[in-house]
């Protein structure tokens, strides 16, 4: 992974990192990271950080690769020169702090122009947070919006605020620590206090927690903590209660029975399809739903 002739561009790796734990980091992550002629980090330092605590040193690395800022406020200044350095026959890896880099972080202009260019984009899969906390919130996630960070005032944010309310589908939102009881408070006033939520903080890191209740519960919590919530948070508020979801209510008792007797989860979604005459989607969701293993 060298420079090569001028006539050769060079490929832009979009690189996951660890969002806590450093196991996380894949071994090709790892390969992409230490090859690399140019590192774009959303922080340098954090990024230095990462390749110390993972045994990549500057004399590991391929020769004259370095290690560049690339952030929200000078995306749109650098990335045309990072464009040319592909040109020119250099590989770049793209690193956000933590995660994957262009989901609810900088990147997607580079990725944009490099495309655009003809240079090879290459996605080097690995830790999300997002995909981390669906994986483990019990609630139906084979469909999901995702909202990211919202904004944090105005007309833009109530309009997303009354889509999650009124959306069909689960909503991955991320907040801060000292946002995030304003956040809960918004969400309960325009989905209502029933609606079910999963809070993950610190993913991945020792003291990771998962908190699944009602918006309801999740405001009082909130406000027991005392606006003493630490750690970046992933929320994955459910989607709005509609006739599909009555559906799925009427279908968990029968397939609790199938369950009961020996089924699979997909053995008795497909059972209760055929014998009640349901879609075999609402069956299996309801499956899902269901407390049985």
């Amino acid at each position: 992974m060298t420079g090569g002739a001028a006539s050769a561009p060079g490929t832009l790796y979009v690189v996951s990192t660890p969002i806590g734990n450093l196991g996380d980091l894949s071994a090709r992550a790892r390969e992409v990271l230490g090859k690399a002629d140019i590192l774009a980090c959303e922080d340098t330092r954090r990024t230095g950080r990462l390749l110390e605590l993972a045994g990549i040193s500057q004399a590991a690395r391929a020769s004259g690769s370095r290690l560049v800022a690339l952030h929200a406020h000078n995306e749109a200044e650098r990335a045309p020169s990072l464009v040319a350095s592909l040109l020119s026959g250099k590989d770049v890896a793209l690193v956000a702090d933590a995660g994957t880099p262009v989901v609810a972080d900088p990147g997607a202009r580079l990725v944009a122009q490099a495309a655009a260019a003809g240079v090879r984009v290459v996605p080097v899969p690995g830790p999300s947070a997002a995909l981390a906390l669906l994986a483990a919130c019990g609630l139906p996630a084979s469909r999901w919006r995702f909202d990211g960070f919202l904004p944090r005032r105005g007309a833009r944010r109530a309009a997303i605020l009354a889509e999650i309310a009124a959306g069909d589908l689960p909503s991955v939102v991320y907040e801060s620590p000292h946002r995030l009881a304003g956040t809960l408070a918004d969400l309960l006033a325009a989905c209502g206090p029933e609606r079910r939520i999963v809070l993950g903080r610190e993913l991945t890191k020792l003291h990771e927690e998962i908190w699944r209740g009602t918006l309801a519960q999740a405001v009082a919590r909130a406000a027991g903590d005392g606006g003493s919530a630490r750690g970046e948070h992933v929320l994955v508020v459910d989607a709005a209660p509609g006739e599909d979801k009555g559906r799925e209510r009427d279908l968990v008792e029968p397939i609790e029975r199938l369950l009961a007797a020996g089924l699979g989860r997909r053995d008795a979604a497909v059972a209760a399809s055929v014998l009640l005459g349901a879609p075999r989607h609402d069956a299996y969701e309801a499956a899902l739903r269901s407390g049985r293993s």
